[in-house]
């Protein structure tokens, strides 16, 4: 029952039920990628002659939690989706990764507040303001 009452408020962690409904009566679904999230498009194109397409968050609803060919599917970037046809990728280029800023896992500078590293010493080229001096 709890569940039940957060997916009708919380639309920040998770598809909501009237979210739910609508892709049941509308959409069809395409994809579950490796981060959980799932991806839809319309049974019937709109108005504009384009089917929409739509992605389900698993857990926090963040967009950089998309990787980048899902992301160009759902602009309509690319026709065929990543699931079917993969786009190429270079030898340089890297796994997704989401945005870590604000979490534990975020990068922090030597010295920094947030790490445990200790902080290098000056170069001796500063030289502290002192309002005695002028």
């Amino acid at each position: 029952m709890i569940k039940f009452i957060k997916r009708m408020f919380a639309w920040w962690d998770g598809a909501t039920v009237g979210t739910l409904f609508a892709l049941f009566r509308k959409y069809k679904f395409v994809f579950e990628d490796e981060f959980g999230n799932r991806y839809f498009e319309e049974k019937k194109p709109s108005f504009d002659g384009k089917c929409r397409r739509m992605v389900t968050y698993r857990g926090y609803a963040d967009a950089s939690r998309i990787p980048s060919d899902w992301h160009g599917w759902l602009h309509h970037t690319f026709n065929v989706p990543p699931s079917e046809k993969p786009l190429y990728r270079q030898s340089w280029e890297k796994d997704h990764q989401p945005n870590l800023t604000g979490t534990i896992w975020a990068w922090h500078r030597k010295g920094s507040l947030n790490t445990r590293s200790e902080r290098g010493s000056a170069t001796g080229d500063y030289e502290a303001w002192n309002p005695d001096k002028g």
